[in-house]
């Protein structure tokens, strides 16, 4: 049993040291919809997990239109669920954000290529169409390619970017040639069309090096010189890795609980399954705690991007562990 799982059961009898004697709201802001991607902080609303730590929870699904960065520095929320690139980059432009922990410690991105298009290795990309999501999604991206030294102007020796939705209609219709996807999601739905794994190849980003943080949480750095905020993340972080952890061990009924969440019902039980499972290869061994190797590996990879590097310079105070040490002690 892990650290988080001894604290939530010592909650969970009522024996946590000062927890709060009224409900203290939270808002969480997702990066993205309803789904399996966010099921550990679904898990954690709807078994309890939250209320137990003295939580008022409301969690805010994201979309095609909101800027995670953008809700949290607006005050929309408290804490937001973003990628390590996107964050650290709207911190060098001015926005004040810091990770508090990093439940996700493995990147699901890929890219998904036509097999018929000659794309057989990364210098393929050359004179082909990819699609790729925006909204600060696009970094991962844009920062391979540069390292490749691959303009993004087209032509034979570039490569065209092309903005798309959030779906693979651009690479079913042959829009474009490759188009970004997670491991959990977009991939899937490329297989689902009847597309089989040969016809297609596959560019992930861990096989590359090239594979930065994804889902981690963060704050607005003003919040953390208040000890009161800091007591509210702790029991936060706790309590939504007890909820990872029952909704890796359990992903047939955390995706029921994820559907009961979607108000837009237009999710379905067997995509949730397959993505709740495929969460659990990016978070395996996690303990919520930021691992400072990979957040060196991350700015790394975005300082090193060429002649357009995603960050310019090293972020300083982008991270804390006073969060998860606060939530491991208690």
């Amino acid at each position: 049993m892990t650290k988080f799982a001894w604290a939530g059961m010592a909650a969970a009898l009522g024996m946590t040291a000062g927890m709060a004697s009224a409900q203290d709201a939270v808002t969480l802001q997702l990066k993205w919809v309803t789904q399996g991607q966010f099921a550990g902080y679904y898990v954690a609303l709807d078994n309890g997990y939250y209320e137990e730590e003295g939580l008022d929870v409301t969690i805010r699904p994201g979309g095609p239109d909101i800027a995670p960065v953008q809700v949290l520095m607006g005050g929309g929320a408290d804490v937001m669920v973003d990628w390590m690139p996107s964050a650290l980059a709207a911190r060098e432009q001015g926005a004040p954000v810091v990770n508090i922990a990093q439940p996700v410690v493995r990147s699901g991105l890929m890219l998904v290529c036509w097999a018929d298009a000659g794309i057989t290795t990364p210098e393929d990309f050359r004179g082909h169409k990819i699609g790729t999501w925006f909204f600060g999604n696009e970094i991962p991206l844009l920062n391979w390619l540069s390292q490749l030294g691959i303009p993004t102007t087209g032509g034979e020796d570039g490569a065209e970017i092309l903005r798309i939705g959030f779906n693979v209609d651009p690479l079913l219709q042959r829009q474009a040639d490759c188009v970004t996807a997670m491991t959990y999601n977009e991939y899937w739905q490329v297989i689902d069309a009847g597309v089989t794994p040969e016809q297609i190849v596959v560019f992930r980003y861990e096989d590359y090096g090239v594979a930065t943080l994804e889902d981690g949480l963060w704050v607005n750095e003003d919040n953390l010189s208040d000890p009161a905020f800091v007591d509210r993340m702790a029991r936060f972080v706790r309590a939504s890795m007890r909820g990872w952890e029952w909704a890796l061990a359990n992903p047939e009924a955390a995706a029921e609980i994820v559907l009961d969440n979607d108000e837009t019902g237009a999710q379905t039980l067997e995509h949730q399954v397959r993505m709740v499972r495929e969460m659990a290869a990016l978070t395996e061994g996690s303990t919520g705690v930021l691992d400072e190797a990979a957040y060196q590996r991350t700015v790394d990879t975005l300082l090193g991007g060429g002649s357009d590097p995603v960050i310019t310079r090293a972020p300083e105070g982008a991270f804390t562990h006073v969060v998860t040490e606060a939530a491991s002690m208690e």
